[in-house]
């Protein structure tokens, strides 16, 4: 009877688990770490991760030493090598560039020689075997190690057809080399082919490597993009931070702070954790954060938020959320347990193999069994089993999803989309909403001057000079929108003296000897200047004075791209319902929605609960399209079915989405769900010829009707049908409208 440890006498331990290659290896590991008494093991094949709760008692040394027992490597998270992600990464394209290297040559040298006897020079058949050992014995070498894995755990996975398909071509070709060249050879439909054409079966061999390495190095980058974006989340996060303590500063790691603690920020650094001002006025930059452009003034009793930068003033925060608490570490959990969603193509590819591959050694060793208590010569015996095994390797099933994704991935790049994974052709398939982040996706993300407004006896062109001539001392980004609308009008603007920022509230100075004043309604107020200008719905005022007179004001706001309306009809077009989802207010979200035509708006979401409102759509039955580009949709697009990034936005997203979209034209959103929806039906086609093939085709390799030399003809036919098939994407453009 096994006894659990109690609540208070656990711990939780995070491991880097190496040497996972499919779904079912990182349940083989979760279900050995579960074995041991009082632990409870959850291991992500996305990220090469697991979560273990442990008694106190238990040393980390005895769950890496039974990942090893397991066949895997696994090593504290935080204690690994962080460039070991690109050595093995690196590692699958040395073997992918040698085995390319060889087999081309390899490949036209074996079938001339071997059909066409003339050509053959002595040695010709160790020529072959030489090219062909280094692609066998060292380019496929993760094959192999994986079905020695397999087999000590009398289990089996496509590693273990893939490592038999091609030991067995190559012995077979080495057979024939040294001891078959002079018996005949066989029957192909027209005559006999010339002895020792057996070698062609080395053509096989590299072959298969080289196109299951081009898969296993793509899935290998994907798995680390995964990875990445939690990498980049945790980056964020600040390590240290100058708490304040019987009035003094004093540097600490951040893991020391407490809720309730004072801590000090100055001007450029980040905020460390979420707090309230305790004192103190300044400007913060959210946008890392939250994604809006304009810095958030805050002063005493104003909430903050860890990771965002304070940009003037010195500010004094009581600390209210720290650790795993705060808004950045929840972003950084949901992203995490978004990824373990992952490549639904290829775990359908999985669940078939485990059953597919036990079969067709089945099959191969009853073959052999059966020719030979036949009374069959043992040659022919071995032929039909080896047939068996080389038409069943599964080649054209390595190459549907690959050399689908390669030809999308291709095309989407002439276009301006970069496709990641297959799961992203999944999602694809029944996506019925399409979520729009508002800032810096559906809006520029920069601020605007929309309009100018002056009062009597003021024009536009003084207006503009005043205001941008003060403002070309600010850094704000409010200011920098009326420079450079100023800039435009009147390209040299007059100098400021006596300049001053005022955190929260404006700027002033001394331009042309007339002292002028920029800045927003408390401002005016204070200074009593009266004001009665308003500004349109969505957009910020800037008031402008001149020597204590109003002279105007100014409209700024972040403007809709030009390609937004366009865009969202697109999608209305597909049938899709398009939402607009927003941190902002819902004045602004609605003016936005209205230029572009979304009709679903959800304004005033916090960036935490993003990825809350996606579920909340998911929940009810919607499968969800996310479009964003800001630090704050990074959990949002790894939740939502299919995660699409603007390149042009934070590195986060780039690295949770699914999609990049390179372009700034919106209209590369409804180009992006046609792509992956037409890729993965290619993917599917694909799936479906080289499982019907396999199905076909063992019968007639059982009964002896294809030897070696035509199931190897076969299944490189089957491949160039996936690649041909594959390919049609090329003929895939914005403009066609068709049904994919």
């Amino acid at each position: 009877m096994t006894i659990s440890a109690p609540e208070s006498a656990v711990r939780t331990v995070e491991l880097t688990v190496s040497g996972m290659t499919c779904a079912a290896c990182s349940a083989r590991v979760e279900r050995t770490l579960n074995k041991l008494d009082g632990v409870r093991a959850s291991v992500n094949y996305a990220t090469e991760r697991a979560t273990v709760q442990v008694p106190e008692t238990l040393a980390d040394e005895v769950l890496i030493e039974r990942v090893r027992k397991s066949g895997y490597t696994a090593e504290i998270r935080g204690d690994e090598d962080p460039d070991i992600g690109f050595a093995r990464v690196r590692d699958l394209r040395r073997r992918l560039v040698v085995a390319a290297l060889l087999a081309i040559p390899l490949g036209n040298l074996s079938i001339t020689l071997a059909l066409v006897p003339r050509l053959r020079f002595p040695g010709w058949e160790l020529l072959c075997l030489a090219l062909a050992v280094p692609v066998v014995f060292w380019s496929a070498l993760p094959f192999h190690r994986a079905t020695l894995r397999n087999l000590r755990h009398r289990s089996s996975s496509m590693d273990t057809l893939v490592s038999l398909g091609v030991l067995s071509s190559f012995a077979w070709s080495a057979w024939s080399a040294f001891a078959g060249g002079a018996e005949p050879g066989y029957w192909i439909g027209f005559g006999p082919t010339a002895p020792g054409a057996d070698a062609i079966y080395l053509d096989v061999a590299a072959g298969v490597t080289t196109f299951l390495l081009a898969g296993r190095y793509f899935e290998s980058r994907s798995r680390r993009s995964a990875a990445g974006l939690l990498a980049a989340l945790d980056a964020l996060a600040a390590k240290d931070v100058r708490v304040l303590r019987d009035g003094t500063e004093r540097m600490i790691p951040i893991g020391e702070l407490a809720v309730g603690d004072l801590f000090v920020v100055k001007p450029g650094e980040a905020v460390a954790a979420d707090g309230v001002v305790h004192n103190g006025l300044s400007t913060v930059d959210v946008s890392a954060v939250t994604g809006e452009p304009v810095p958030a003034e805050v002063t005493t009793g104003d909430r903050v938020i860890g990771a965002s930068v304070n940009r003037d003033g010195r500010l004094v925060v009581r600390a209210t959320a720290v650790g795993t608490h705060t808004q950045l570490a929840q972003m950084t959990a949901l992203a995490e347990r978004a990824q373990a969603r992952k490549a639904a193509v290829q775990r359908l590819v999985d669940r078939i193999c485990a059953v597919f591959v036990p079969a067709v050694l089945g099959v191969a060793a009853l073959t052999l069994a059966v020719w030979l208590l036949g009374g069959a010569p043992a040659r022919e015996g071995f032929a039909a089993a080896v047939a068996v095994l080389i038409i069943a390797c599964p080649c054209a099933l390595g190459l549907a999803t690959p050399t689908a994704l390669m030809a999308g991935v291709g095309r989407g790049a002439q276009l301006g989309i970069l496709i990641k994974g297959p799961d992203a052709l999944e999602a694809s398939r029944t996506v019925d909403t399409v979520v729009l982040d508002k800032t810096g996706t559906v809006t520029t993300g920069k601020m605007t001057v929309t309009a100018c407004r002056p009062a009597d006896g003021f024009t536009i062109g003084e207006l503009l000079r005043f205001a941008g001539a003060v403002e070309a001392g600010s850094e704000h980004a409010i200011a920098a929108a009326v420079v450079t609308a100023a800039r435009a009008e009147l390209p040299d603007l007059p100098p400021v003296e006596r300049f001053a920022a005022l955190p929260g509230l404006g700027a002033q100075g001394e331009v042309e000897g007339h002292d002028v004043l920029v800045g927003n309604a408390r401002l005016f107020a204070e200074r009593g200047i009266p004001c009665d200008f308003t500004a349109a719905d969505g957009a910020t005022a800037i008031l402008v004075a001149v020597d204590g007179r109003i002279a105007g004001h100014l409209e700024v706001r972040d403007v809709v791209k030009p390609s937004a309306r366009a865009a969202v009809d697109a999608l209305h077009a597909l049938g899709l319902r398009t939402v607009l989802l927003t941190g902002d207010n819902a004045t602004a979200a609605r003016v936005v929605a209205d230029e572009t035509g979304v009709s679903d708006v959800r304004a005033g979401v916090l960036p935490a609960e993003k990825a809350a409102v996606i579920e909340e759509l998911r929940a009810g039955g919607a499968r969800v399209a996310m479009v964003g580009d800001g630090i704050n949709d990074g959990p949002a697009l790894a939740t939502a079915d299919l995660g699409m990034a603007m390149a042009q936005g934070s590195d986060i997203a780039v690295r949770s989405a699914d999609m990049v979209l390179v372009r700034e034209d919106l209209r590369v959103v409804p180009d992006a769900i046609r792509l992956a929806d037409r890729t993965l039906r290619i993917i599917r086609g694909n799936l479906f010829w080289a499982f019907g093939y396999n199905v076909a085709a063992i019968p007639l390799a059982a009964l002896g009707l294809l030897n070696p030399l035509i199931a190897g003809a076969a299944m490189s036919l089957s491949s160039v049908l996936v690649v041909s098939n594959s390919l049609r994407l090329k003929d895939f453009g914005r403009a066609d409208r068709r049904a994919a």
